[in-house]
């Protein structure tokens, strides 16, 4: 199943991309009592239901197109964007860092977020505005102190991320949270693809595209720390909610490091593609 969320006005609905994405059935109206956003989904357990009625096909209602829809972030809410720095050893290296024995967990405000052909808006204060293609999953049921038989049970399924980063004043402030946080810095989606879709989370290629030029090209198998690693990692420190998000860590060519640096501007369009996922496609623009 694929499943993703839509404005309608200026309000998020939840919704299921049709197989060969020909529609998006709205589950607000096909289905009765259904909350309003996946986050409440999950945390009231009717995500089973809703990916049977998938595999059946039993929609009621005429599908809408997906064209011309405005996509929304999958969840719009969680209670914690979890990041993980340098955890492709590439990407260590291009930064002439050691990779880090254990993962290096950083948080991005909930409130960056931002959907498929959503703009990430230069703020005045930052000129160092770069990209980070990741893949990310979304947490399906509260988890903690998970065995590593138990972390992919966890997962509703995984998306695509740009870690969008100010690094102005990333490393200006010496600590990451202000520069991953800024509004618009956190394009997630277009959709979240369960596992059964993925035959493999270690054998993902991940791409970042700006105006069509390749600068991130990787596969999960680089990553240092496996998603499942991750998911026993974090939850030995803390609690993750239903709706909560990891992003895994990019790959090296992120612009900061490349020589001499270069950053995103005024008009340009960052893709991030993750094959069997999709691809994640938003503009840039200054204030």
């Amino acid at each position: 199943m694929r499943w993703l969320s839509f404005y309608e006005g200026d309000r998020a609905r939840p919704g299921v991309l049709l197989p060969g994405g020909e529609g998006v059935v709205d589950l607000g109206r096909e289905m009765a009592g259904i909350a309003p956003s996946w986050e409440k989904i999950l945390l009231e357990g009717r995500f089973e239901e809703i990916d049977a009625a998938s595999r059946r096909g039993s929609w009621r209602l005429r599908p809408i197109p997906l064209d011309g829809l405005r996509l929304a972030p999958p969840v719009g809410r969680p209670s914690k964007v979890i990041a993980i720095g340098r955890n492709y050893r590439a990407h260590a290296e291009e930064q002439g860092k050691e990779p880090p024995a254990a993962p290096l967990l950083f948080s991005k405000a909930p409130s960056c977020l931002l959907g498929h052909g959503g703009t990430i808006v230069l703020p005045p204060q930052e000129d160092q505005t770069d990209y980070e293609a990741e893949l990310a999953v979304v947490i399906g049921r509260r988890a903690s102190r998970l065995r590593p038989d138990q972390a992919l049970d966890c997962l509703a399924g995984v998306t695509a991320m740009n870690d969008v980063s100010g690094r102005r004043a990333q490393f200006g402030d010496k600590q990451w949270f202000r520069g991953k946080s800024f509004d618009t810095f956190g394009p997630l989606g277009p959709w979240v693809v369960t596992l059964d879709e993925i035959p493999d989370l270690r054998a993902l290629a991940i791409r970042c595209r700006v105006n069509g030029e390749l600068r991130q090209e990787a596969s999960t198998a680089d990553m240092i720390h496996a998603v499942e690693d991750l998911a026993v990692y974090i939850t030995a420190q803390m609690t993750l909610e239903p709706g909560d998000v990891i992003s895994t860590g990019t790959p090296s060519g992120v612009g900061v490091f490349r020589n001499p640096p270069v950053f995103l501007r005024d008009g340009d369009v960052v893709e991030v593609e993750i094959d069997g996922v999709g691809t994640l496609r938003n503009p840039v623009a200054a204030p």
